[in-house]
């Protein structure tokens, strides 16, 4: 018989939230029952006019308006937690201590103390973690892994990478929680910095080192009730009520890898026509690697191996061959989009529970992502170099 692992999603409502729901009832339809099935019997939403509408995404689920039911419910295995920054530490350790694996968006938490906390406690449970980091589990990027792991770029010496958006490119985009330093204290370290240091851990391997210069463009933005991510500005008149931004819009960073590699990397929410930019290039002593999001399914590699004369960038398009691309297309070049790597991401959060294997990236991951954030906000605020241990 097929095991079926039955789930709560936290934050129902929002855009993590919606997607992760859609995944869970979707992934096996690509991938097969072989390694589990889920259902979500459970849908969590705070605000009663958001949740009017969670009933047809989950039939069956119950509408709860408190986290803490979810978490207590002897029948759900695993919470999915899909709420604002500063709440993923609490929910965790509260759903770890009830006997739950969690399933956590990224930032695992506001500092690296608790996302060691929550690991540690993980392990001594018994039970299976994750954070959402799903960009690289593109299968795109498990090509790239795999040149690298075989040596054919050599030792890498220098990883570049950037991701911005322009959400507050417009000094009168309307105040969000993102930009709120008690709901989300790390800002766009966390929120979209997080992306970037992802790739870093799973491609080069732990940072030991970094000088960061965080930044805040607008100090103040207006606040309108219903607006948020991606709405358009409103009108500003005397009776606009203006929010203080208390967290990074962007960061630039200088690093230092433990295998001694270098690291150049920036991103930010305030880049205007930027609605997506994410790039990284890792060069090494043999050759190199680029990507770039706007072609999602494709990795340039370049190798010193080729003969004088026909050296250059030659494109791979990830297709077929890799079995987690087949399971959705069976042309190359078909583009895998980020509901795809969700539901990536969900497959492998339920094999991990239903055969008992972590996998990458587990909350042990997610505690070093977590000291990059740490020591990002640290150095910005010494204006100095800080070590990570």
């Amino acid at each position: 018989m097929t095991e079926e692992v039955r789930v709560a999603v936290l934050g129902a409502s929002g855009w993590m939230g919606k997607t992760h729901t859609m995944a869970y009832q979707s992934f096996p339809h690509f991938f097969g029952p072989a390694h589990g099935t889920a259902r979500v019997i459970a849908l969590v939403e705070a605000n009663p006019a958001a949740a009017k509408d969670l009933g047809f995404r989950a039939p069956d689920a119950k509408i709860l308006a408190n986290w803490q039911d979810a978490v207590n419910d002897p029948d759900v295995d695993l919470i999915d937690i899909c709420l604002p920054d500063n709440m993923h530490y609490d929910v965790a350790k509260a759903a770890l201590l009830a006997g739950k694996h969690v399933y956590c968006e990224k930032p695992l938490a506001d500092t690296a103390v608790q996302a060691r906390e929550l690991a540690d406690l993980a392990k001594e449970k018994g039970l299976i973690t994750r954070v959402g980091h799903s960009f690289p589990r593109n299968p795109i990027h498990d090509r790239a892994k795999e040149i690298i792991d075989a040596g054919e770029i050599g030792e890498i010496k220098l990883f570049k990478a950037c991701q911005h958006i322009d959400i507050y490119g417009d000094p009168l985009a309307p105040y969000m929680w993102r930009a709120d330093g008690a709901l989300a204290p790390t800002g766009i370290i966390g929120d979209t910095g997080s992306h970037v240091f992802s790739f870093m851990e799973f491609l080069v391997g732990k940072v030991s080192s970094l000088i960061a210069d965080s930044y805040i463009t607008v100090p103040k933005r207006p606040k309108v009730d219903g607006l948020g991510y991606g709405d358009a500005p409103p009108p500003v008149t005397d009776e606009t009520e203006w929010g203080d931004v208390t967290n990074p819009d962007g960061t630039n960073i200088l690093c230092t890898f433990e295998n001694g590699a270098k690291g150049l990397i920036d991103f930010s929410r305030v880049a205007t026509g930027r609605k997506f930019m994410q790039t990284y290039e890792i060069y090494g002593t043999k050759g190199s690697l680029a990507y770039t999001f706007d072609e999602v399914n494709r990795l340039r590699f370049y190798s010193n191996d080729d003969a004088a004369g026909r050296r250059g960038f030659r494109e791979i398009d990830v297709g077929p061959e890799h079995p987690t691309y087949a399971a959705f297309l069976p042309l190359p070049n078909f583009a895998l989009g980020y509901n795809e790597s969700k539901i990536i991401e969900i497959a492998e959060v339920i094999k991990s529970i239903t055969t008992q294997t972590p996998m990458w990236p587990t909350f042990e991951n997610g505690h070093h992502i977590c000291q990059i954030v740490d020591a990002c906000m640290a150095s910005s605020d010494k204006r100095a170099w800080v070590d990570i241990a």
